[in-house]
């Protein structure tokens, strides 16, 4: 990660900067806007870049993902950035045309029959990442179509800053007539190819990454084999086209220097502890820096809670000019908490603020830490302070039981019960 200077910390004021997070379940949207979300970006059907690894919505969906938003104030955009070929077009056309009726904000496009399809329905554009976005010219030929656009994910923040700088300089509006808005990445999953174009996946297993069927190859380990002598290379333990996870947490000030004005969490196929606490600590982020509180002491509380949910290592990524991708040494998460499922909600008593659960698996002590989601609920962590079966308290309980405790948010039938524990 990069070094901080405390001493070198701007202090004053940044604008602020829309916080946009991923939404991969009804689990995760209510997450999202639980931590503090402005926008939030989801796929529908199959024409989204995460079309196999994430629960994605239908278009049936919308109306009531509409109403959500709407009722909490945040935006919502489509993911609509596969490509498209001709026996899509369909429903790329019923997917834009219920997502105009119901007011979603904008869709997220890489694919110029989808951008040219939209602005013919008069709904807002955002250009994917998967355009690759690299200069200013591209920006120009872009802004036809659309108001907001994704860098690709391998510029600097140097060459970010200068066309931010170039926008505004020469004065390049978007279909609203506003100055283009310019986003990037900021945390998550970083892909060995150029913007998360690659087709490794297609010609080993005739899936294609691009459809939103990557099966990771990249993040499994290999032998590399010298096909004239038949000797094995090997490559010190290293995944060597996994790349560890962004973060840039610790560099946000150097980030908001560049006018940027969407800062992207990845993650829509990822959990709802993750989503829940990747948006958390990025909002704590961008406020501390409008509010002039961004400090050393604050960047190190907030890596330390990252790392607690699904990672791969942090790095960088190529913003401070790095020219090579830092490589996993082991495979899966390196998160430092795990979560284990032990139960399912039962009941609430409001007027007492207790909950009732079922014990499945494992047990439960007084002193664990819990956390509990739910497509309604969201997210609710803590530490279990008492616990009863039959109205007696108990320390410990055990598989088959029903108990109850304390709890200060409405649970659900519907919700699942885990025990967070230190990872081995």
């Amino acid at each position: 990660m990069a070094e901080i200077d405390k001493n070198n910390l701007k202090t004053e004021p940044f604008k602020l900067i829309e916080l946009l997070s991923p939404c991969g379940s009804w689990e995760s949207l209510t997450a999202a806007i639980q931590a503090g979300c402005n926008a939030v970006y989801f796929g529908i059907e199959q024409l989204n870049m995460r079309s196999q690894s994430s629960i994605n919505f239908s278009v049936e969906d919308l109306e009531k993902i509409a109403l959500i938003a709407k009722e909490n104030k945040i935006r919502t955009y489509i993911t609509l950035n596969t490509i498209v070929y001709d026996h899509d077009l369909k429903l790329m056309e019923t997917i834009i045309d219920k997502a105009t009726s119901c007011k979603i904000d904008a869709i997220i496009a890489s694919d110029h029959a989808v951008m040219a399809y939209a602005k013919k329905k008069g709904m807002p554009v955002h250009i994917s990442t998967q355009a690759n976005i690299t200069n200013i010219s591209t920006v120009e030929f872009y802004s036809h179509f659309a108001d907001v656009m994704v860098m690709a994910r391998e510029l600097t923040l140097e060459q970010v800053k200068q066309i931010v700088r170039e926008i505004s300089r020469r004065n390049i509006k978007g279909r609203s007539g506003e100055l283009i808005k310019v986003e990037i990445f900021a945390h998550g999953a970083l892909c060995m190819a150029v913007s998360g174009k690659c087709y490794l996946s297609l010609h080993s297993n005739f899936s294609s990454a691009n459809r939103g069927a990557c099966i990771q190859n990249c993040r499994k380990t290999y032998t590399v084999i010298d096909k004239e002598d038949g000797n094995e290379l090997e490559i010190d333990n290293e995944y060597i086209m996994s790349a560890k996870d962004l973060c840039t947490i610790d560099f946000l000030d150097k980030i908001a220097e560049t006018g940027v004005s969407v800062l992207k969490l990845e993650g829509r196929g990822r959990s709802v502890d993750y989503v829940y606490t990747a948006t958390k600590c990025y909002r704590a982020a961008i406020d501390a820096l409008h509010e002039g509180t961004y400090t050393r002491e604050k960047i190190e509380n907030w890596k330390k809670e990252l790392a607690t949910v699904f990672n791969r290592g942090f790095w960088d990524g190529y913003y401070l000019g790095k020219k090579m991708g830092e490589w996993n040494d082991e495979y899966g998460s390196k998160a430092t908490k795990k979560k284990i499922y032990i139960g399912k909600g039962l009941n609430y008593f409001a007027k007492n603020g207790i909950g009732e659960f079922q014990l499945e698996s494992h047990n439960l002590e007084v002193g664990d830490e819990f956390f509990i989601s739910g497509p309604t609920t969201g997210i609710i962590q803590g530490m279990v302070t008492e616990l009863r079966v039959d109205d007696q308290p108990k320390e410990r309980v055990k598989k088959g039981e029903v108990f109850s405790f304390p709890i200060n948010t409405k649970i659900r039938s519907s919700d699942k019960l885990y025990k967070l524990v230190t990872a081995p």
